[in-house]
């Protein structure tokens, strides 16, 4: 009997202290799933649930779809977005939507810088050498769409055509011969350049050194041996991506401050078991045009005086003391 006694306090226990501690539900949308913003995403949310937070990591198509799901979607408070997209619709002031976009959509903290894939066939060397030649550009709702129709514009390198296709099925039409170059703009290394490309592909990463595009993006390189199949380091272009929130004035204002006072308290942790991405991150970069967000700024310059989720509970102090 006495036995059974103490099953039931164990279990009485346990259900208290479940529901004692009220987890903060956020909503994250990041990339495809072989993409490094969707990796980066489930390494935050294995970080914050030691703290008590439960976040949602959803896939996407990429920036362009990530800007408009903060802004409309219900439970994604929160997305990884290139900032040459958020640029764009800063900069957009004759559309009404992109207007009403940006004046909602606030900096959370700079994360790290995708570089731009040029995938292409042996026998293709530069960036220029993509005239008249079939490239696929990423889906219409991705990073990589927006950031290619601008290298191609400022380099004025004009491809035969440009196929508004997923990387996925890029790469399977790249492999096949029907077009000639797939670009991708991703922090490196890609999971999917790592497991679905092999030296027997035939396919080489093209070096973008044009003068203007170096003038519009900053130059960088992808390192010798990123992947299995490149021996060489590969001169390139990179895009820095940020994480974004909704501009929230209700409790989830709190709620995205204290998840950001998590991330900046813990980087380390991420830098040691995430995706190598991190340790490039500097939280503390300036974003050109964008001021961090209210809510998270508070949380970081001051203690971050959350508010108090827990409630005094006799019957659990009185089992504690029970069972100790």
């Amino acid at each position: 009997m006495k036995n059974v006694v103490i099953l039931l306090m164990v279990c009485l226990f346990c259900t208290a202290l479940t529901c004692d501690s009220i987890a903060v539900e956020l909503g994250l949308i990041t990339g495809k799933e072989k993409c490094t913003d969707y990796q980066v995403g489930l390494d935050m949310q294995q970080l914050v649930r030691q703290f008590d937070f439960q976040l949602n990591v959803f896939p996407s198509e990429g920036s362009i779809e990530n800007v408009y799901a903060i802004y409309k979607r219900p439970g994604i408070p929160m997305g990884i977005v290139q900032a040459d997209v958020l640029a764009f619709v800063a900069k957009t002031q004759t559309n009404p939507v992109l207007k009403a976009v940006a004046k909602k959509v606030k900096l959370v903290f700079p994360l790290y810088n995708c570089e731009v894939h040029v995938l292409a066939r042996k026998g293709i060397s530069s960036f220029e050498d993509l005239v008249d030649k079939r490239v696929a550009i990423g889906d219409k709702e991705s990073g990589s769409f927006l950031t290619s129709k601008l290298l191609f514009e400022v380099a004025q390198v004009n491809p035969r055509e440009m196929l508004d296709i997923g990387n996925e099925e890029a790469l399977a039409q790249l492999k096949s011969g029907a077009i000639d170059a797939m670009i991708h703009v991703d922090g490196a290394p890609v999971k999917l350049f790592q497991e679905n490309v092999t030296d027997a592909d035939n396919l080489q990463l093209i070096p973008i050194t044009n003068k203007s595009i170096l003038e519009f993006y900053p130059g960088t390189a992808v390192p010798a041996g990123t992947y299995s199949w490149q021996k060489n380091a590969v001169p390139t272009v990179e895009v820095k991506t940020l994480l974004v929130s909704f501009d929230f004035r209700t409790e989830q204002c709190d709620d995205v401050g204290r998840f950001a006072q998590v991330l900046s308290q813990n980087i380390g942790w991420l830098t040691k078991n995430g995706h190598p991405k991190w340790k490039q991150v500097d939280l503390k970069y300036t974003v050109k045009g964008w001021d961090q967000y209210d809510c998270v700024r508070r949380y970081l310059t001051t203690a971050g005086k959350a508010k108090d989720r827990t409630r005094l509970n006799p019957v659990l102090d009185a089992i504690r003391e029970m069972l100790h």
